[in-house]
């Protein structure tokens, strides 16, 4: 796959507005908000393969993206891409609840706003960085 500098932006474009409405989402609906801090996170790591001319596909999932990034991130910047994991695992949690698993709160939907953030705003730096993959 071609390197798609214009695909990486728009991906970063749609981390941004997720973690404003997660963010936002939070004290009213924190279920939803983790779902979208989620996708901030994971479309972040999505833009910086794509700007390598990596492309991601359904084989392996979600975590693939991650393993991929944290493959060539960590380090030096594995203290920042690894809240991903748990962020990943919380959002799975509250897509298939269990009857025993408590609630989700606003205040975990916010801590996990503010990982997310941090893993969007390296990639935003990564992109304009990172050399096409060899």
């Amino acid at each position: 796959m071609p390197v798609n500098r214009g695909m990486a932006a728009r991906l970063l474009r749609q981390s941004n507005n997720h973690l404003a409405t997660g963010r936002s989402a939070a004290q009213s609906d924190p279920e939803g908000a983790e779902a979208l801090v989620y996708d901030a996170a994971r479309k972040a790591l999505v833009a910086v393969l794509v700007c390598q001319g990596l492309r991601p596909t359904s084989r392996g999932g979600h975590l693939a993206v991650y393993e991929a990034a944290r493959a060539q991130l960590d380090p030096p910047m594995g203290g920042v891409l690894r809240p991903f994991e748990r962020l990943r695992r919380r959002r799975n949690r509250q897509e298939y609840p269990h009857d025993d698993e408590p609630s989700m709160q606003s205040a975990d939907a916010l801590e996990d706003a503010d990982a997310a953030g941090a893993i969007v705003a390296i990639a935003e730096r990564l992109v304009e960085e990172m050399p096409p993959f060899e």
